[in-house]
């Protein structure tokens, strides 16, 4: 079992930036595929960016790449969420994920994909 808590969300003007974190319990947090979500009031759950266990291999969605930048410190079993140049619309809960890397199946992009997940936090992006 994993538990994960995220940290970092806060109250942000457009254009500036904030560091998301994610604490996660347990043994083995180099072998769990880590991915961030978000979802804004009325919308559906919308991946935001994953990496490996490895932290060789990141991906992101086209709505963040360039702004954002995942990492993950496995010493600290801690994953991160740097974003930039913040817009209104990155406004959202954002949540925190993690997948077992040898019983995935399916898209890194998708949340059904995730075994774990953390409770959230709010990111705020307004003048």
């Amino acid at each position: 079992q994993v538990q994960l808590v995220e940290s970092g969300g806060g109250l942000v003007q457009p254009g500036g930036s904030l560091r998301l974190s994610c604490a996660a319990s347990g043994s083995g947090f180099s072998s769990y595929h880590m991915g961030w979500f978000r979802q804004a009031p009325g919308k559906e759950r919308e991946f935001v960016a994953s990496i490996s266990g490895s932290g060789d291999s990141t991906y992101y969605a086209e709505s963040v790449k360039g702004r954002s930048t995942i990492s993950r410190a496995n010493a600290r079993n801690t994953v991160f969420l740097q974003m930039n140049s913040l817009r209104p619309e990155d406004t959202a809960v954002y949540y925190c994920a993690a997948v077992a890397e040898r019983r995935f199946t399916g898209s890194y992009y998708t949340p059904p994909s995730y075994e774990y997940w953390g409770q959230g936090t709010q990111v705020t992006v307004s003048s």
